[in-house]
């Protein structure tokens, strides 16, 4: 099967505006992003954006750059249009924040697709520290026995009846008895599954979270997720941004 990442950006961001040019020791968070998918084999890496400003600098380290509508909702949306004139079977979205992506991850989700009753799939962490538990930004997933997404959420689930300071262990960590996974933010296509995704309309459990995923599972397709120890960081906020930078001090 032929290959392909894409990695949508854009510059319009509430929380930290213009995050994927950021300088990180150098080079751009969206420069770093591309680098990680390079060390994918066989695979051929796109960015897909509506920023002439994002055009012009990623013309810089590479000529594979998409320019988009600026009226897409989601990533997914601008992925769509991306592929649309590629010849490819599988594809892989990633986010143009996630400059530390580990390209095993990546793997995971196109040899997932090698499966025929798997359309599209993403990437679940378990959830250690109370603090990402009650975070919004967190993005929480709840699956079945199968490992397909039951339901995504900015809130806690499944929900603590008791409260969560019974469920931590004597270190204050989510003791390993309660298993709760944070969604990582990159999912893998079935190039035919994105014309149908194309297809459907932005769906209400969609507007209400925030979260494109969920138009997926409101029209009854199923997520593969896949479990993974490696730990990522997307930048959403200025805090995440000096996470990023010390990382990059440190060796990354």
């Amino acid at each position: 099967m032929k290959r392909v990442v894409v990695i949508p950006a854009r510059l319009n961001s509430s929380r930290l505006p213009n995050k994927v040019l950021l300088d990180l020791k150098g080079k751009t968070v969206l420069q770093r992003v591309f680098e990680q998918c390079l060390k994918v084999k066989n695979a051929e890496i796109y960015i897909a954006t509506d920023s002439e400003l994002i055009r012009e600098k990623s013309l810089a380290f590479t000529k594979n750059v998409i320019m988009t509508k600026s009226t897409h909702e989601s990533g997914t949306e601008r992925v769509v249009e991306a592929v649309s004139n590629i010849d490819c079977n599988i594809v892989v979205n990633v986010q143009g924040d996630e400059p530390f992506i580990n390209p095993i991850l990546i793997e995971n989700l196109f040899d997932s697709l090698e499966n025929d009753d798997v359309l599209m799939s993403s990437v679940m962490e378990r959830i250690i520290e109370k603090e990402d538990l009650i975070n919004p930004n967190s993005v929480k997933v709840i699956t079945d026995d199968n490992e397909n997404a039951l339901y995504f959420s900015r809130a806690v689930i499944p929900f603590v009846r008791n409260g969560i300071e019974n469920i931590l262990d004597e270190k204050g960590k989510i003791s390993n008895k309660y298993k709760f996974y944070r969604h990582v933010g990159i999912y893998g296509y079935k190039k035919s599954f994105l014309t149908t995704y194309s297809e459907m309309n932005e769906s209400t459990l969609e507007k209400l979270e925030k979260l494109e995923q969920l138009r997926v599972l409101e029209n009854g397709i199923k997520i593969k997720m896949i479990r993974t120890n490696y730990k990522s960081l997307g930048i959403d906020t200025i805090e995440d941004y000096n996470k990023a930078l010390k990382l990059i001090k440190n060796g990354f």
